[in-house]
């Protein structure tokens, strides 16, 4: 072969690894805050009060109401924020939520129980079939394609405020 043939299936086949990796880079404006919307299945990423991205979303089995208490299976609703990151989750990639808060704690302690948590944005990882993928199914996550959960991994970072409305 010859050098221009060597060099050419070289940049290609470097180009092609680079677009197998889940992890990507974002130089855009900075997540300020994130939003989810339950009742419309909607999270979006926010600049200063400006939409950047919007993705629809799978909820916990039974999202209807404020997560109280580990395993009832809805998503919280209030004010959290992102409190750490998981590149090697089950479910692709993953970013945590401060859920539970104090008051999340007051009202499970309350109850009896305990309020749960490792509740996170991720995505459906390989177990996970696009068929059972279209409604609610998580026990409590908010759930996005993989590809968007890359995107979502690569905007926002630990600190940013997340708020989750019915």
């Amino acid at each position: 072969m010859s050098f221009f043939r060597v060099a050419v299936t070289l940049l290609a086949l470097t180009f092609l690894a680079g677009c197998g990796s889940k992890f990507q880079t974002y130089t855009g404006p900075e997540v300020t805050r994130v939003v989810l919307f339950k009742e419309h299945r909607t999270l979006q990423l926010f600049h200063k009060g400006q939409v950047l991205r919007s993705y629809n979303v799978g909820l916990g089995f039974a999202p209807e109401g404020h997560k109280e208490v580990e395993g009832d299976g809805r998503t919280p609703e209030g004010h959290y924020y992102v409190d750490r990151r998981n590149p090697n989750s089950a479910f692709h990639l993953s970013i945590g939520i401060s859920y539970p808060n104090e008051m999340d704690r007051a009202k499970a302690y309350e109850l009896g129980k305990s309020p749960g948590g490792d509740i996170f944005i991720h995505g459906r990882g390989k177990n996970v079939s696009a068929s059972k993928a279209k409604g609610d199914w998580t026990w409590g996550c908010i759930a996005v394609k993989d590809r968007e959960m890359e995107e979502i991994y690569a905007m926002v970072r630990d600190g940013t405020p997340i708020t989750i409305y019915p």
